[in-house]
């Protein structure tokens, strides 16, 4: 097993590119171990060359439940106890509601909820029996509003958001730190290769659909974030001592939250009185 004098093993799932890779890169530096999850052999042996010793890749296909739990026992027997897991994999599905096949949303779910879960659960146990560690999983600023034409992006980020806030509540008292990350739109490949994009077919959203993925695919390469800013921001919260539930990462994740959340709470006021007639009449009798 290995001995850390100062670092901390991390486990990273998605670090054959964008945001893992630039959280693994960031850790590595700083003196950690991080055991990155590739699904492609020639990704481990590039993982594996950014440092002999300290970056260790692990060939995982997330979605698959029996194999998530093998690895994360493998490491915690033959390795080191993971002090981190961040769950990272995942992709976006881009395309109009009416026009997207129900595989796409399982396919989506599978990857961005099930296999963060998957991963979360494995190391759990490890965690709540040592009394420590910080679990992260990379959400989205679309875990937190919505824009036309990711509704099961959105749906997936939102799913993992709220397990992970509830998460966060039910091992606060065994000295584990949760941590949802929604990052906003960073210079990485999610718009490109990352990006699973329906086939347009309904011509009544074309007015709505084709503006708008004219618009994510110029902006690809051109976004707002820079990778390395967040990596470094990410291994900051790891470091302190309260660390968040939600962490908002660019510019453009706080503007555009701020303004989707004010939007739902002016709705919940405007509605407030038709919502409180639900109630039973104040002293009426349960029968």
């Amino acid at each position: 097993m290995t001995e850390l004098a100062n670092g901390k093993t991390f486990l990273i799932t998605g670090v054959s590119s964008g945001l893992g890779q630039a959280i693994a890169r960031k850790a590595i530096g700083d003196g950690h171990v991080v055991v990155g999850t590739v699904r492609r052999a020639a990704d481990a042996e590039k993982f594996r060359a950014l440092h002999p010793g300290r970056a260790i890749a692990r060939i995982l296909d997330v979605t698959d439940d029996e194999a998530v739990l093998a690895a994360v026992n493998d490491i915690e027997s033959s390795l080191s106890p993971i002090d981190v897991v961040i769950a990272n994999a995942g992709y976006g599905q881009e395309g109009a509601f009416e026009e997207s096949p129900l595989n796409e949303l399982r396919n989506q779910f599978a990857v961005n909820v099930f296999g963060a879960v998957a991963t979360i659960q494995a190391v759990l146990p490890h965690m709540r029996a040592r009394r420590s560690g910080h679990i992260l999983g990379i959400t989205s600023m679309g875990g937190l509003m919505t824009v036309p034409g990711l509704a099961y992006y959105h749906g997936s980020k939102y799913a993992l958001e709220g397990i992970l806030e509830t998460l966060g509540k039910e091992v606060a008292g065994f000295g584990i730190h949760v941590t949802a990350v929604a990052p906003g739109s960073f210079r990485t490949d999610w718009a490109g290769r990352s990006m699973v994009r329906t086939e347009r077919a309904i011509p009544d959203y074309d007015e709505l659909m084709d503006p708008v993925r004219a618009h994510r695919r110029a902006a690809d390469g051109n976004q707002l974030g820079d990778p390395e800013k967040a990596a470094a921001a990410i291994l900051s919260v790891i470091e302190a001592a309260d660390p968040p539930t939600h962490l908002l990462l660019g510019s453009d994740a706080l503007r555009l939250v701020r303004t989707g959340r004010a939007a739902v709470d002016a709705e919940i006021e405007k509605w407030a009185d038709l919502s409180r007639t639900t109630d039973f009449a104040e002293g009426a009798q349960l029968g």
